[in-house]
């Protein structure tokens, strides 16, 4: 996929696609140092990682416009959402446990001016201190992160009735919701993903542990 197809696909606007292209250079600079995205996928950036991410904004309500990505890495999905929800006005938190990407992502967010903020934290501990920031939350997301039963009790603590979560899986989804499902009463959408015929994104829109 190139830039011109993506921006066609998703229908973004030449100022968000500066920003991503920003964040593109950005990430190749900073990959030589530090292992943000497997070295292969660097030159599919546009299909791998942003198509990847920015798919998730159809799967939310567009009022839906406080995220929290849970794991953030090199920042995808969050980065991309917040640079694709800057325009209608929505934010992401980010939160990330290693210095060295937290670095990286306060960059990203620095020189591309993207919506967002990086809570250099372990899930577990923003958990049981939550900022108040964090309260209006209405979608979490995480991506590359944990395996369906050890990824549903981080999400948990930040899940109210009004919040969906937006978890994207691999060719493993099913063993790992079937495992899921003897500790957990969720109700989830199994979504196709739209850059891998193996993937899913598993929507979440009740959580509650049995």
């Amino acid at each position: 996929m190139s830039p011109q197809d993506f921006s066609a696909q998703f229908n973004v606007s030449r100022e968000t696609m500066q920003q991503l292209v920003t964040y593109q250079a950005l990430l190749g600079k900073w990959q030589q140092k530090i292992n943000l995205v497997g070295p292969a996928t660097l030159e599919q950036f546009w299909t791998r990682h942003v198509a990847d991410s920015a798919q998730l904004l159809g799967l939310a309500d567009a009022d839906h416009l406080s995220w929290l990505d849970l794991g953030s890495g090199g920042g995808f999905p969050g980065l991309v959402l917040a640079m694709m929800l800057q325009p209608r006005g929505g934010y992401v938190h980010l939160v990330e446990s290693d210095e060295r990407k937290v670095a990286f992502l306060r960059t990203i967010i620095r020189e591309t001016g993207a919506p967002a903020e990086v809570h250099l934290s372990r899930i577990e501990a923003l958990a049981a201190d939550q900022p108040e920031a964090l309260a209006g939350v209405q979608v979490i997301t995480a991506r590359a992160l944990a395996a369906l039963p050890k990824l549903l009790p981080w999400v948990a603590p930040f899940f109210t009735s009004s919040t969906i979560a937006l978890l994207h899986k691999g060719r493993g989804w099913q063993e790992e919701l079937t495992e899921a499902e003897q500790s957990w009463k969720l109700q989830a959408e199994i979504i196709q993903s739209v850059t891998d015929e193996a993937a899913r994104i598993i929507k979440v829109s009740q959580l509650a542990q049995l």
